[in-house]
């Protein structure tokens, strides 16, 4: 359950004073977040060798590493998260993966004009995930700050 916050806090959690989501709704707001992490990662364990051909795509070498290391990431954050273990560390940790991925993979700036429109709607997508994933990180460190040290 969430805390309700001093009314000098000019921000609480889920915006106002008292407003929190049933503990459901926000566990189900969390699986929807991760959902395209849980898909991305089990998708890549399923098919190593086309996870391997990504990799080798984006230009990250040796591949079959790069590969294990983004299924772990994108498993075990969002099983972080979705279990409240360290929900803020898996949080920040999708962030920094969806902003470097970004940046990796939807470079509109450099691409032919054709190109350009469909890139940049992803990459902005992206970062709203990542403002997303922040914002998880922000109110789990801010309402149950027993969990940075557990």
């Amino acid at each position: 359950m969430a805390t309700v916050l001093p009314s000098s806090d000019p921000s609480p959690p889920l915006g106002h004073e008292g407003i929190s989501l049933p503990g459901w709704a926000y566990w189900l707001a969390l699986l929807l977040l991760c959902s395209a992490y849980l898909q991305g990662g089990i998708d890549k364990a399923l098919d190593f060798p086309a996870a391997i051909a990504e990799m080798n795509h984006f230009g990250l070498a040796p591949a079959a590493p790069f590969a294990a290391a983004v299924i772990a990431l994108e498993i075990g954050a969002s099983l972080l998260i979705l279990t409240g273990r360290w929900r803020w560390l898996g949080a920040l940790v999708l962030a920094a993966f969806t902003l470097a991925a970004s940046f990796m993979a939807n470079r509109f700036w450099a691409a032919p004009p054709g190109e350009r429109v469909m890139l940049a709607n992803a990459f902005f997508e992206h970062l709203g995930l990542v403002g997303g994933f922040i914002a998880v990180a922000w109110y789990d460190l801010r309402t149950r700050p027993s969990r940075r040290t557990s």
